[in-house]
């Protein structure tokens, strides 16, 4: 097989399964790890994928912070469909805690509750959101201001977090990597997030499917520490059989 040919094979299966091994590619190609980063990175210069540790991806894996007014406007319709799901997951007198993000806003949004409805929340427009119903307490965690995703991170936030259990978090992320995890573009964010997994007894996590194989700066928690993941039709079948694999259950939308 030439360099041609073994070009247009590692694009084939980053077409098929959105990412590739170098390991993987060793074996099928027949030929050393050196040749196939060698190819790599030709075609990364090329700009036909993005180099990760040990692969290669079709997208961009490294996320940028970006205020949520900018990401309400993305994936609007996929967002509203996994909103719509994990509202329907909440449960009469259930008490959750709603992290941060446009996809748990969303859900803010398709809540309505039946009977009493205790929300624990860091984003101030998902309080904002959720204000109007009689039958939802909210209770406002406080600490620093985050003003690109309208939401509260710090020591004070995760204090508070301390003197509560509840049943579910909603959680809502910028990155979903296989190996790495799950990822938010804020370190304290990030850092809050498992507090709250913490004190929650399920963790559902709300992401679109460009969330997958990306990595954001700060690191919440390995894929196995998840209970839940709601996402759209745009994940890759491989994606979710990976996933499925480490136990987590899958709902695609």
């Amino acid at each position: 097989m030439n360099s041609v040919e073994r070009h247009q094979a590692i694009l084939d299966q980053l077409k098929e399964n959105g990412s590739v091994n170098v390991l993987e590619l060793c074996k099928q190609l027949k030929v050393s790890s050196v040749t196939v980063r060698k190819d790599l990175k030709l075609l990364e210069d090329r700009q036909l994928l993005f180099r990760t540790h040990g692969g290669a991806t079709l997208i961009n894996p490294y996320t940028i912070d970006r205020t949520v007014f900018e990401k309400e406007k993305i994936q609007t319709s996929e967002k509203t469909a996994i909103a719509k799901e994990a509202a329907s997951m909440i449960t009469a007198n259930d008490s959750i805690i709603i992290a941060s993000g446009t996809t748990v806003q969303a859900m803010a949004r398709e809540i309505q509750p039946v009977g009493n409805l205790t929300v624990v929340t860091s984003a101030l427009n998902v309080a904002v959101q959720l204000i109007k119903h009689p039958d939802v307490e909210i209770l406002q965690l406080g600490g620093i201001l985050r003003k690109s995703s309208t939401s509260v991170a710090g020591l004070y936030a995760e204090q508070i977090l301390g003197d509560f259990f509840c049943s579910k978090l909603f959680l809502g992320v910028d990155g979903i990597d296989l190996e790495f995890g799950l990822t938010t573009t804020n370190a304290q964010e990030a850092h809050l997030n498992r507090k709250m997994m913490e004190v929650s007894q399920k963790v559902i996590v709300l992401a679109d499917s460009t969330k997958f194989g990306r990595r954001g700066f700060g690191r919440i928690c390995g894929i196995d520490e998840v209970d839940y993941i709601i996402t759209d039709s745009g994940v890759s079948p491989h994606t979710v059989t990976a996933l499925e694999k480490l136990g987590v259950k899958v709902t695609v939308v």
